[in-house]
């Protein structure tokens, strides 16, 4: 009754403890900085999730160029754009600032004229250009994951943390998908068995029914590395979906302790 009846006394600017010590306010500017953000918070959420939006877009229309579209130098164009714009797209989406953003530009850049000139002049060739692919599409998943740990770490689990680990899982089928065609180029046997031609299409195709582990079986890898490298991709796509994935879109919505 007494400590409420008497207010702790003000000593030089400080309110004082129960035992006398003084107690520092917190600084002004901190709290200026700390309203500003909490004001800016549904701001920078909406952008966050725009961002991760267009990246899902845009690796859902490289999925369907590369399916859908006949090979030709205009179709290799479209899909080397698409890869370095999902490149660029994961490295704004994960906020990445001009140190990053400049070189990841020029490597989209890189992969752009690498595929002009294999359509238009020929004299790059198809296993160069889709090396070049399988190195844009390998670069943006670090850069998406980062991006996701730093939306999680807000504190609650949003819309733009689950765009974000849809787009890594399509980044990751469309890479293993050119890395098989590289395999193909380079390697002392057709990475197909049966005499089938490993297209960008077929790749494509292989790739994302083992990642899910779907498995048709019509397409079947010939050499041991491919067996390999398929068992890899079934073991992570696997995982991926049954962890990650799973586990984020569980939580949507929730905050880091509720959760």
């Amino acid at each position: 009754m007494s400590a409420a009846l008497n207010p702790r006394p003000i000593v030089n600017g400080y309110r004082c403890g129960i035992n006398g010590a003084r107690t520092t306010p917190p600084p002004v500017a901190a709290l200026s900085v700390r309203r500003r953000v909490e004001a800016a918070g549904p701001m920078l959420s909406t952008g966050s999730r725009r961002r991760y939006g267009l990246l899902l877009l845009a690796t859902l229309a490289s999925l369907a160029v590369q399916g859908i579209v006949e090979p030709s130098g205009a179709q290799q164009v479209v899909v080397a754009a698409l890869a370095g714009a999902s490149l660029l797209l994961a490295f704004n989406a994960a906020q990445f600032g001009p140190r990053w953003l400049l070189p990841a530009a020029a490597l989209s850049g890189a992969g752009i004229a690498l595929a002009v000139v294999q359509a238009t002049t020929g004299e790059v060739g198809e296993g160069v250009a889709r090396g070049m692919n399988a190195i844009l599409l390998a670069v943006g998943p670090p850069a998406v994951a980062v991006g996701v740990v730093r939306s999680l770490r807000t504190g609650t689990v949003k819309v733009e943390a689950v765009m974000g680990v849809l787009s890594l899982y399509m980044l990751l089928g469309m890479m293993f998908g050119f890395g098989y065609g590289v395999i193909d180029q380079y390697g002392n046997q057709p990475f197909f068995a049966d005499g089938e031609q490993a297209t960008v299409s077929q790749c494509l195709y292989f790739s994302f029914t083992t990642l899910t582990t779907v498995g048709y079986g019509d397409l079947v890898a010939e050499t041991n590395l491919g067996h390999t490298l398929a068992v890899f991709e079934a073991l992570l796509g696997q995982i991926y979906l049954v962890t990650i994935v799973s586990l984020i879109v569980g939580n949507l919505g929730r905050s880091r302790r509720a959760s």
